[in-house]
């Protein structure tokens, strides 16, 4: 079972990377250089969701087949997502 101090830990990092994405917002950089400020808000959002998944979710602690499932899931509601998107027009 993790510690509270690893627990603390990720909290801080997620909190760094959420303070980040603002401050992209804040300093103007999505005006300026838009595709870079947007691409580095997509990374962090996906390193985020990669530490809540993995020790909030406890993933990171289960089988690999639960890990799969999830991922199953999540895949399937992004094709769907995206395959709505396309047939609004």
């Amino acid at each position: 079972m993790p510690s509270t101090k690893l627990y603390a830990g990720i909290y801080v990092v997620l909190f760094a990377f959420a303070t980040a994405q603002v401050a992209f917002e804040f300093v103007g950089l999505l005006e300026s250089a838009y595709w870079l400020a947007f691409g580095a808000i997509i990374v962090l959002s996906l390193i985020k969701a990669l530490f809540v998944a993995g020790y909030y979710q406890h993933l990171r602690y289960e089988p690999r087949s639960i890990t799969f499932v999830v991922l199953s899931g999540l895949i399937t509601a992004l094709v769907l997502t995206i395959a709505a998107s396309y047939s609004i027009t």
